[in-house]
């Protein structure tokens, strides 16, 4: 590590009571990220980046600002603090402001158990090009595919210390590790195209480069002779690696800055029936080798397993200490930052209770209607839950799929929709939100 995260934090906050802030809390963050990609086996772009950022955040009174930059030399240090202070003497006074007590801090801040960092080396660049160069073979090998897109392979290295004049001082590294695949089939009008993608804390986690490339072919030569489906209304099945962002809906309308703001279209929905009986979304924290896993939120309170929603009934909100402030509960241990923003909630690792059928069962099950694998746009109304998305897969009829669809819009209402999901058991564990594929009833398709 080139400069010791936990001494700049610690002479960010000297600074910032220098300064005149009744208290503060700062954050230092040194990463290194390595991409590569090529095209035809030869080298197309390489990118490294190594470096460190800090972020300091002020309160005086009721008041606070958020101050970041790159350099760290004390001189900057001290101007940082100097203009976070003028700053929040002019900003509008926040009831939600204030560190977490001192009785509210973690009792342990270690991370080691999480295993969240890759012992071994990073790896050079040489070998990235060689994992993108064997996906791009692997996906050019299959017969139909014209061309692949874009072959990539990637590795990042993250440390983190966080600080604050309450006596938190906590620090943790993580890693990850990736290899991707898009490749197209056809020409002109007619190209189509797939990907797929995996990882990993771990690079030895990772799936090799030749399953990544064949699956991005073979994904791909399936969607050859896309067409529009039919117009009307249609039970869907959201493929495993789509359904998540139904569940993102949730956890979007759960999150306590959409509460405080009213702008949720479940905030009365509290204690109510939200998912079918004996579903529930559980969020844990503590997941090992899991890439949303962590021991501590980003104003030191401890992260715990809980149920968002137990047995399709929505038991609380996702909150840092400010929404919980506003909204007179308890912070669940959820916030996030960065070097240039307070604290907000967010969710961490996310599962969805599993159903006891395959993906195929599903498709049995639902007859006649759409197999949804990608979706682009969207257009949610936060307010009224009212949903409308393109979307893109698979035509199925009698419970067999049967051709290959693109251009169409699904539309519905995420009360509704949701009230009739059916999970299959097809989840990828190792994801941070593990969801499977999900039937839903009654959507509306705008096809031919």
């Amino acid at each position: 590590m080139s400069q010791n995260l936990s001494d700049l934090t610690t002479a960010l906050l000297t600074a910032a009571k220098s300064a005149g802030a009744d208290s503060a809390d700062a954050l230092a963050l040194e990463a290194t990220a390595m991409s590569i990609e090529v095209l035809n086996a030869k080298l197309e772009q390489a990118e490294r980046s190594e470096g460190t950022e800090i972020g300091l955040r002020v309160i005086v009174g009721q008041k606070q600002a958020c101050v970041s930059a790159s350099d760290t030399k004390l001189a900057t240090i001290a101007t940082m603090a100097e203009r976070a202070v003028a700053m929040a003497k002019e900003a509008p006074d926040d009831a939600g402001v204030g560190l977490a007590r001192p009785d509210q801090l973690a009792t342990s801040f270690d991370s080691q158990m999480l295993d969240l960092c890759d012992p071994h080396p990073e790896p050079d660049a040489e070998t990235l090009k060689d994992q993108a160069a064997r996906a791009e073979d692997a996906a050019l090998s299959h017969e139909g595919i014209s061309q692949v897109q874009s072959a990539s392979a990637r590795y990042v290295r993250r440390s983190v210390h966080i600080a604050a004049t309450n006596g938190l001082s906590a620090g943790y590294q993580r890693t990850y590790s990736g290899i991707g695949c898009v490749a197209i089939t056809g020409v002109g009008t007619d190209m189509e195209r797939d990907y797929y993608d995996d990882s990993r804390v771990h690079r030895a986690d990772l799936i090799s480069p030749e399953e990544i490339g064949t699956k991005a072919a073979m994904r791909t030569l399936q969607r050859a002779g896309a067409r529009k489906p039919k117009t009307g209304a249609y039970p869907v099945i959201f493929d495993e690696r789509v359904a998540r962002s139904l569940v993102g809906h949730v956890l979007a309308a759960c999150n306590g800055a959409s509460i405080v703001r009213g702008s949720s279209w479940l905030r009365d929905a509290l204690g109510q029936q939200i998912l079918p009986s004996g579903l529930s979304i559980t969020e844990n924290p503590l997941r090992k080798r899991t890439m949303g896993s962590r021991a501590f939120d980003a104003e030191g309170l401890a992260t715990e397993t809980r149920d968002i929603v137990k047995d399709g009934i929505l038991t609380g909100w996702t909150l840092d200490l400010a929404t919980g402030r506003k909204l007179g509960m308890p912070s669940t241990g959820n916030a996030t930052r960065g070097t240039s923003a307070p604290p907000s909630p967010s969710n961490f690792n996310i599962a969805l209770t599993a159903g006891d059928v395959s993906r195929d069962q599903l498709l049995r099950d639902m007859g006649t209607g759409m197999l949804i694998t990608s979706m682009i746009g969207s257009s949610i109304n936060a307010t009224t839950g009212d949903y409308s998305r393109g979307a893109s897969g698979f035509w199925v009829e009698n419970g067999e799929i049967k051709y290959p669809v693109n251009e169409c819009t699904i539309a519905g209402n995420l009360h509704e929709m949701l009230a009739t999901i059916i999970p299959a058991n097809d989840a990828q564990p190792h994801l941070s939100h593990v969801v499977p594929s999900l039937l839903v009833q009654g959507l509306t398709l705008a096809g031919e």
